[in-house]
């Protein structure tokens, strides 16, 4: 491994970003103001129930008032609209997030469509998508706004530097490329329809990875010195796949014995020697995700209240 690849620790970049929020939260509770959230959890899936139990008590540590609604996974989409315009309306929930994927009956988008642009913390809102493209104040997705922390917090160039963002959907893809262009990078974006991506990836100063293809980047795809930031999150449950991603690593062979899985990233473990700077899988991206709604629900709960104080973002030629 090149021991001069700089890792962007996304848990101590997370602990900065909660105990940011923390204090702010005090600041609101001063004031006589709990922060809420209101998840939605529809049906019972097993990763899904895990993770929202991390979100709830995230809340807690941090001052904010957090509650989970569980409705049944026969519940229909006209059900959920009426859920959804009910805390829509009651004041003491800043923001909603409806946990996905949802049952295949209920229609998605229009849930999503539904919750009110201010409580929107997971950013998602075509409202909310069109301040991102349009460099206003917004609630911006967790997962880019969380890539974003990680490159400010760590002091790495952004403007003027190639961004190459690997993935195109709507919940990382599109909104970081977004958030990439309005630093004053130069973005590019690569996706399944895309010819030859390696002559992309290796002109990139900054290298997104959202595919969710196990190891698709590798070292030959790299620019030395490059910036890597890894959002995959792919499940190895193979031991002939954990030996090709991780090539004499006794401390992953002992996790997989352990635990019969381990993780790896859409960035090849080898790409990482070339690197300036990456983030690891686990302890990278997916640290932040969570702290980032902590910090949009205290964003939008003075935001309700008229207390952001955000100024309009420049327009950039």
């Amino acid at each position: 491994m090149n021991n001069t690849a700089r890792v962007l620790n996304g848990v101590e970049i997370a602990a900065q970003i909660k105990a940011e929020v923390a204090d702010e939260a005090r600041a609101l509770a001063a004031a006589g103001i709990t922060p809420g959230l209101a998840v939605v959890l529809v049906g019972h899936v097993a990763a899904s129930e895990i993770y929202v139990r991390s979100k709830v008590k995230a809340s807690a540590e941090l001052g904010i008032r957090s509650e989970m609604l569980t409705p049944p996974d026969s519940i229909t989409t006209d059900e959920m609209l009426a859920l959804i315009a009910e805390l829509n309306a009651r004041d003491d929930v800043d923001g909603i997030l409806i946990q996905l994927p949802l049952p295949k009956h209920v229609d998605t988008r229009r849930l999503l469509e539904a919750v009110s642009p201010q409580k929107d913390v997971d950013g998602f809102h075509p409202i909310n998508a069109g301040r991102l493209l349009s460099g206003m104040p917004a609630l911006q997705p967790c997962t880019p706004g969380g890539i974003m922390e990680i490159l400010r917090r760590s002091g790495l160039p952004v403007a003027g530097q190639h961004a190459v963002v690997l993935g195109r959907s709507d919940i990382v893809g599109k909104p970081v490329a977004m958030m990439l262009l309005n630093a004053s990078a130069t973005v590019t974006v690569c996706h399944s329809k895309t010819v030859n991506i390696k002559r992309y990836t290796r002109d990139a100063d900054i290298l997104v990875a959202a595919i969710g293809r196990p190891g698709f980047v590798t070292a030959e795809m790299v620019k030395p010195g490059a910036t890597l930031i890894d959002v995959g999150i792919n499940r190895l449950t193979d031991a002939a796949e954990v030996a090709r991603f991780f090539p004499g690593d006794e401390t992953r062979a002992a996790q997989f014995v352990a635990r019969g899985s381990t993780l790896v990233g859409d960035i090849h473990p080898a790409a990482f020697e070339l690197a300036g700077a990456y983030t690891p899988v686990p302890k990278g991206v997916g640290a932040l995700t969570i702290a980032m709604l902590m910090h949009n629900t205290v964003k939008a709960a003075k935001a309700r209240r008229g207390m952001a104080g955000h100024p309009p973002a420049a327009t950039k030629a």
